[in-house]
């Protein structure tokens, strides 16, 4: 069934702020003060000083910091300026920020998290003291429990790399006490799951086993039957992949891993397009994570602080990291006593604000209204794709014809072999009508990449205008090259050469350093 012919969207004209802004120290003006600090209570000074006089030598400052000296009003306008020439996820259709499930993070949840009853506790209080954020923590364990068919869960971790690696300290753990630690040292993933599957299997010592996809696009159950054996630790995995390609047969790769011995561990990064619908324990997985910063509605705010969700069979239960919370009598405590588990794995239990975030996203919602997230997502990918691969040059490899979850991993070889223009460079000429574009993590398995992952956020106005940006940057690599070569150009960044970033003489990533490196 052809999808119905809407109108032609306009491309809006974009020009983003350029500030010619300094660095913040460079605008300092000795003496200038945006706020008087109060002088210490008598008798704090003192006691401060006893303690500092206790560190040693090199920890302790010669001379005052440097820092910069600003009025308040100078400080607004600094930070305002900056924020105008970036682009983010409130400002732009941000569907081309790949794998990273991009969405909107209601704002009535920051109301929550900024309400002195969160923001004035601390993590050192008594557990008598901070019931109410453990009984959001408990209640949230239980909620995402629910939602992947998991036994226990842990909220300890504060991103997706951290959950990831909390698995396979879980996995470990669990074939250290069986005594088969020293034997099982595989761990098998597939090229299109999360590269940090297998960094972490990596840098927790096990060889790593990665199987590529068989012509369909699959991961190739004959491939992991020939691999998987009594060496094997675990298969680690994402369902679906970052192709947006749902392995029909995960059933059985759980099975075969069962079968030889080794745990199944679930990466569900890109579980927006199946909640409500199929769940890691359904499978038979022993253990899987969530980003709550991607499929729960909690900003990713730059690159952090994210959330993880770590998600467990009742055979893993006891080596979760501690503590954990446990309800005892009608009140909520810390359990520290358990001798199998890995441990702490991050700062104290969670990064409140986005458990505060995520839990609220998940009660606002229910049960149907999470399904219904995932419904959309899907509908909103396919449609999307419908439009991307109108657009002459563009392609989706592998598993042609059929429909993918809530994202694809395009290719643009097609046009680049007809205009030399390579994804990178169109992605670089994206920005310049105020759109994000991801081309993929590497290896690039797919030639002349770009991932696009629209969210359950977006309406049918905004996936044509995005495809619309797309379809006329496609037309200039054909006709008007150069522009792209040149871009971008109503950008605040202009373009910059490889070298600069490959060079790490080249590198100064603070202000000291930078004086230091081109001043002295």
């Amino acid at each position: 069934m052809s999808l119905p012919i809407a109108p032609k969207p306009a491309i809006r004209r974009f020009h983003q702020a350029r500030w010619d802004e300094p660095v913040i120290f460079e605008s300092t003006t000795p003496g200038e003060r945006g706020v008087l600090v109060s002088q210490p209570e008598p008798g704090i000074r003192e006691t401060v000083g006893d303690v500092l006089s206790t560190l040693p030598a090199g920890l302790r400052r010669e001379k005052k910091a440097a820092l910069p000296e600003m009025g308040q009003m100078r400080v607004l306008r600094h930070y305002l300026r900056l924020s105008q020439e970036n682009l983010g996820a409130d400002f732009n259709i941000d569907v081309g920020q790949g794998t990273c499930t991009m969405k909107y993070a209601p704002k009535v949840n920051e109301a929550l998290v900024g309400t002195s009853k969160l923001a004035d506790l601390h993590p050192l209080q008594h557990t008598d003291d901070v019931q109410g954020i453990l009984d959001i923590i408990w209640n949230l364990e239980r909620a995402v429990a629910e939602i992947s068919g998991m036994h226990r869960v842990s909220l300890h971790t504060s991103g997706g790399s951290t959950a990831i690696w909390t698995n396979i300290a879980m996995i470990r753990a669990y074939h250290e006490a069986n005594g088969e630690a020293e034997t099982r040292d595989e761990v098998i993933t597939t090229i299109f799951s999360h590269p940090s599957n297998a960094a972490t299997a990596k840098a927790a010592g096990y060889k790593v086993i990665t199987l590529h996809p068989d012509a369909d696009g699959y991961p190739d159950a004959d491939a992991l039957r020939s691999v998987i054996g009594p060496r094997t630790a675990a298969i680690m995995i994402t369902n679906p992949e970052d192709t947006g390609i749902f392995n029909p047969r995960v059933k059985e790769w759980v099975d075969l891993a069962h079968s030889v011995g080794a745990l199944a561990s679930y990466d569900q990064a890109n579980a927006n397009g199946i909640l409500g619908i199929t769940r890691a324990r359904d499978a038979g997985f022993d253990v899987c994570h969530f980003n709550l910063h991607k499929t729960f509605g909690t900003p990713h705010g730059s690159g952090g602080p994210g959330s993880g969700a770590n998600a467990v069979s009742e055979a893993l239960a006891p080596f979760l990291p501690g503590p954990v919370i446990e309800r005892v009598d009608g009140r909520y405590v810390l359990d520290s006593d358990r001798p199998q588990s890995i441990g702490k794995v991050a700062p104290f239990y969670g990064v409140a604000p986005n458990l505060v975030r995520a839990y609220s996203w998940i009660l606002a919602l229910g049960p149907e209204g999470i399904k219904a997230v995932a419904e959309i997502a899907v509908l909103n990918n396919n449609y999307l794709m419908k439009r991307i691969l109108d657009i002459p040059g563009a392609s989706a490899p592998y598993a042609v014809g059929r429909r993918r979850i809530e994202q694809v991993r395009y290719s643009w070889q097609e046009l680049y072999e007809e205009t030399g223009i390579t994804s990178e460079e169109i992605g670089v000429r994206a920005s310049d009508f105020g759109m994000h574009y991801w081309t993929s993590h590497h290896p690039y398995v797919v030639p002349q990449p770009f991932t696009l992952e629209p969210t359950e956020s977006y309406s049918m106005a905004e996936l044509d205008e995005y495809a619309a940006v797309l379809a006329e940057v496609a037309r200039e690599a054909r006709e008007t090259p150069e522009v792209i070569r040149s871009a971008p150009h109503n950008q605040t960044v202009h373009h910059t050469h490889h070298d600069d970033l490959d060079d790490p003489e080249r590198w100064a990533i603070t202000w000291r350093a930078y004086q230091r490196k081109y001043f002295s």
